[in-house]
């Protein structure tokens, strides 16, 4: 009895004071409506529809290629839907490339319904960025450009698109992460969120609470093809500086100094002597290139791009692209531990810049990493795209050996060990002696060059 009268005494006085306590929900600010935003956004977002036809030569023909090609039907029509929005009055219109890439017809859908048609300005592969232009009746309404690089974590955002063709939808969520990178090429410097998007979304707007335009809806990551909470957009500063090119040249003109790049590991700070894992390791260098006339070199780490810091490799690529071919750039750079800075004169990119017999016993040293190797012949050596006697091709790397935790691979060609050029499985054998717990490798892997580091 005791407990229960100590029990009931303890409601009551809850009871009693709950009318006194401050009511935190009501307290709080209720969070703010979207609605006047979306208002004075949605009339700038459009849908676009593409008509394209498919071309000999490309995928594997399918049963339904074939009917149409017996009966004569000609080529296959492929039909796309996508999301865009107006920047100008007289009818520039943002969107993905992909969404307008082969496209023989483009019309847009205005969201009062008008439709157009549309014609490409340029687009840019490498970004993902393509401008339109339609000839509009009158001034059409217009989104702003925003700032994406004062964007933060946190911060909330809107999509607007037409998902699986549902016009005008709008999603809401923060931005997850800056400075994504997705491995879709050298340029990759997404913003994330987990705004609802999907397909159908791509080219739209993502903006912020002010109306401003800072990306546009790209991609998603889905193993079902839908939304799970992670999207990207290419944030607006870099789709700025796409889009003026596109307008002024129909392309885009980029700046390039010839170097294949790689990121600097904690492994190979330590082997290369830095004081950080930091900066851009070059792992090649084009001939007769800006980078190879201004002395820069195989395994130098560039930390400095004129004023800005190399923190990590993706942004190299970034600022070199934006530099001004003509431009002259100090550039800093360590060699062999010591830092020195030289200038290179970048250059326009080319259309296609460069990318960037009989086995004999491997010695010892390299089959203690897990390795065999052999002399690289010259059947290999075309196949390959290299010289004879220029390195030692992999055969065959062991299961979970030294060399299969750093990543080698069949048909590598080991090109240097420990800055060393190797020519034979002897050459090979002797560096790895000669450094039994660590050994750094400088790679030919198809058209690609780079650094591996090998530690047991």
């Amino acid at each position: 009895m005791p407990p229960r009268r100590t029990l009931r005494s303890t409601v009551c006085l809850a009871l009693v004071l709950a009318p006194s306590l401050p009511h935190r929900a009501a307290a709080r600010e209720p969070l703010s409506s979207f609605a006047d935003v979306l208002d004075r956004a949605e009339p700038g977002v459009v849908n676009i529809a593409t008509v394209g036809r498919t071309e000999e030569g490309g995928e594997q023909e399918t049963m339904q290629d074939f009917l149409h090609r017996f009966f004569g039907e000609g080529p296959r029509v492929q039909r796309s839907l996508g999301s865009g929005f107006i920047i100008s009055p007289d009818g520039e219109i943002v969107t993905n490339n992909h969404v307008v890439q082969g496209a023989a017809k483009i019309r847009v859908r205005m969201a009062n319904e008008e439709e157009l048609e549309a014609r490409v300005v340029g687009s840019d592969s490498k970004t993902d960025v393509a401008l339109l232009r339609v000839k509009a009746p009158r001034p059409l309404p217009t989104l702003p450009l925003g700032d994406s690089d004062a964007v933060k974590v946190g911060d909330w955002v809107l999509a607007i698109g037409n998902p699986f063709g549902l016009t005008q939808t709008a999603t809401a969520g923060i931005v997850s992460a800056k400075g994504r990178f997705l491995g879709e090429g050298p340029y990759d410097d997404f913003i994330q969120t987990d705004a609802s998007i999907n397909p159908g979304n791509s080219g739209g707007p993502l903006i912020d609470q002010q109306g401003r335009v800072i990306g546009i809806n790209a991609a998603i990551v889905s193993p079902a093809g839908g939304n799970v909470g992670i999207g990207f957009a290419v944030p607006i500063n870099l789709a700025r500086w796409v889009i003026d090119q596109l307008r002024a040249h129909g392309v885009v003109v980029r700046g390039w100094i010839g170097v294949a790049i790689q990121s600097v590991t904690p492994d190979l700070a330590r082997s290369l002597g830095l004081a950080a894992a930091e900066g851009a390791l070059v792992a090649d260098v084009t001939a007769g290139g800006p980078a190879a006339k201004a002395g820069i070199a195989r395994g130098d780490v560039i930390e400095r791009w004129g004023e800005h810091a190399i923190r990590h490799s993706r942004e190299l690529p970034l600022l070199v692209a934006g530099t001004a071919p003509g431009a002259r750039v100090a550039v800093t750079l360590v060699r062999d531990g010591r830092q020195r800075t030289v200038d290179v004169t970048v250059a326009k990119m080319p259309p296609q810049p460069p990318g960037e017999g009989r086995a004999e016993p491997s010695p010892g040293g390299a089959e203690a990493w897990g390795l065999r190797v052999e002399t690289l012949g010259p059947r290999d050596a075309r196949r390959l795209g290299l010289e004879p006697g220029s390195g030692v091709r992999v055969v065959d790397v062991e299961d979970g050996s030294p060399a299969d935790e750093a990543g080698l691979e069949p048909d590598d060609v080991i090109v240097e060990a420990n800055r060393r050029p190797m020519r034979s499985p002897a050459d090979l054998g002797r560096a790895l002696a000669a450094s039994p717990g660590r050994a750094l490798l400088r790679v030919q892997r198809g058209s690609a060059s780079l650094f591996v580091e090998m530690t047991r």
